[in-house]
């Protein structure tokens, strides 16, 4: 009897050490850092460095916006642009 409780209290012990040393979440709302020159944004739900000029997804202008970026047609082959 001594060793079947000893045995379910290293099992436990050991369920416990393992879930107390899985990361809760992240250690940041964003792990990823953009160089200078760039704006850090989060865009369809992604980590992205933003800068005029780059391309950029018409349908997610609105996101675009709340970091001071419109998306617009800039060349004539019909592809989208930070401005």
């Amino acid at each position: 009897m001594k060793r079947r409780f000893a045995a379910v209290a290293a099992v436990l012990s050991l369920l416990g050490a393992a879930s107390a040393a899985a990361p809760a979440g992240p250690a940041s709302a964003f792990a990823k850092s953009c160089g200078a020159g760039w704006t850090h944004a989060a865009i369809n739900g992604e980590e992205k460095c933003l800068r005029r000029g780059q391309f950029c997804a018409r349908r997610a202008d609105g996101q675009y916006h709340r970091y001071g970026f419109h998306c617009h047609r800039r060349d004539g082959r019909s592809r989208y642009h930070l401005t």
